[in-house]
């Protein structure tokens, strides 16, 4: 198994952990909690694989997927009463779950020989859109469109990526660094409230 399908497995699992854990929080019954935690691990990757031509979408070529969300699903389930913090569970997944879905869009986008500025967009959106769909089907307003850093980490974390990937950095050095950018911005924006200036109008 490649770094890459590791990291590919490891974000899937961590979105899908953070989908759970956001429909228990809003009391949902158990087959609503499994369809945003379906939404939120492959929304993101849905919308990248439909924006580059890759049909059918990654998920339904690889019936694995849908057996990891699964997994991931009764874990949430059965451990909710060990996370005891349930906000604090959903960031710290959330959070993973940007850092290495940044990394496969990416990753897919250079594949591709895309332009860097398509490869950042093709990232950020394979990243954040699964969150998007949560938050939407949940009746809260998507983290993208609110203040905190969010989008902006995922954009962070690509550049950093493309910069290693063209002074020939090592592949192992390039996820890790990446990943690490995203959940160290995350973190240090919520610890110390950094947000996106916010526009108001009265109209």
């Amino acid at each position: 198994m490649t770094l890459f399908q590791i990291f590919d497995i490891l974000g899937i699992f961590a979105f899908a952990i953070s989908g759970s854990l956001v429909a228990m929080r809003k009391r949902m019954d158990p087959f609503g909690v499994f369809i945003i935690a379906f939404a939120t691990s492959v929304g993101g990757g849905t919308l990248r694989d439909l924006l580059i031509g890759a049909q059918p979408v990654f998920w339904m070529k690889n019936t694995d997927v849908i057996f990891l969300i699964i997994t991931a699903y009764f874990i949430a389930i059965f451990f909710r009463k060990k996370l005891k913090y349930l906000n604090k569970s959903l960031f710290l997944f959330d959070t993973i779950g940007l850092g290495l879905y940044t990394i496969m869009g990416t990753e897919i986008g250079l594949s591709n020989n895309f332009h860097p500025i398509i490869i950042v967009a093709i990232a950020t959106m394979s990243a954040s859109f699964g969150g998007v769909i949560r938050d939407i089907l949940c009746n809260e307003i998507p983290v993208i469109f609110r203040k905190e850093i969010y989008a902006t980490a995922c954009v962070l974390g690509s550049i950093t990526f493309l910069i290693l990937h063209h002074l020939d950095f090592n592949e192992t050095i390039i996820y890790i660094s990446t990943s690490s950018i995203i959940i160290t911005v995350r973190l240090l924006a919520v610890k110390f409230h950094w947000s996106l200036p916010t526009f108001y109008s009265k109209i």
